[in-house]
């Protein structure tokens, strides 16, 4: 029963899904203000046919907003943009991905380089979104966890807090609000999640794509809890 039910749910995704592109490409080729709407809406039926149960504390900040938060799982992209008209910040080799790095340009998803000279055309990517009030989701660990711990920061992700933005009193520049965010997966089928069952969501090391996504379809219902904290600038 459980695999026959995951079946309908990934058909009923990936039909939604591929609906959905067409739509989105218009959107972004017509610089729509739908093109900010239409991912939003799209996650929160993604997370709807996922039976995904968002707890959410506190206010998402808005208006070119850098939001910093743990990473743990593929799941934590729809849940974060079920919440809020977001864009990412991804390593370059996430555009590279089948059919998942479609969605990601769809999605306006800033793609960083390692090189220095195209880190540096990056950054003033960045800068020129949060300028014109897009709010930009940054993982500032670089990669995703298990679910049980915060890794250290990568400075260089993290440095986008440094960017001086054009907008301040008399011209000078100013820094994009920061705020923290707290992702956690705490439920499965109403119970306490604990560590046995968390792998089952938390996506990292080298876990394929597909088959850890076909086995959050057969498990089931996932609660989750989303805490928006405080911003803050880098002056703060």
């Amino acid at each position: 029963m459980a695999t026959l039910r995951a079946a309908a749910l990934l058909f009923v995704f990936v039909a939604g899904t591929l609906a959905g592109i067409p739509i989105q490409f218009f959107a972004l080729k017509l610089d729509s203000r739908a093109r900010k709407r239409i991912p939003f809406l799209y996650h929160r039926f993604v997370c709807w046919l996922m039976g995904t149960r968002i707890t959410v504390i506190g206010t998402p900040a808005t208006g070119g907003v850098l939001i910093m938060a743990n990473h743990s799982s593929w799941l934590d992209i729809p849940v974060l943009s079920s919440l809020a008209p977001v864009s990412f910040v991804a390593k370059q080799e996430v555009g590279a991905w089948a059919f998942f790095g479609t969605l990601a340009r769809l999605q306006r998803t800033i793609f960083v380089r390692r090189e220095r000279t195209k880190a540096i055309a990056d950054r003033d990517n960045i800068r020129k979104r949060l300028e014109e009030g897009d709010t930009l989701v940054v993982f500032p660990e670089g990669t995703s966890t298990d679910g049980n711990r915060v890794l250290p920061f990568k400075s260089t992700l993290f440095s986008a807090a440094e960017l001086p933005l054009h907008g301040g009193k008399g011209g000078a520049p100013v820094h994009a609000p920061v705020q923290p965010v707290s992702i956690a997966y705490v439920g499965l089928h109403g119970l306490p999640m604990g560590r046995e069952n968390r792998p089952y969501f938390a996506w990292y090391g080298d876990m394929e794509l597909v088959p850890h996504l076909w086995e959050a379809f057969e498990l089931g219902p996932v609660d989750v809890v989303v805490e928006f904290h405080k911003p803050i600038t880098i002056d703060e």
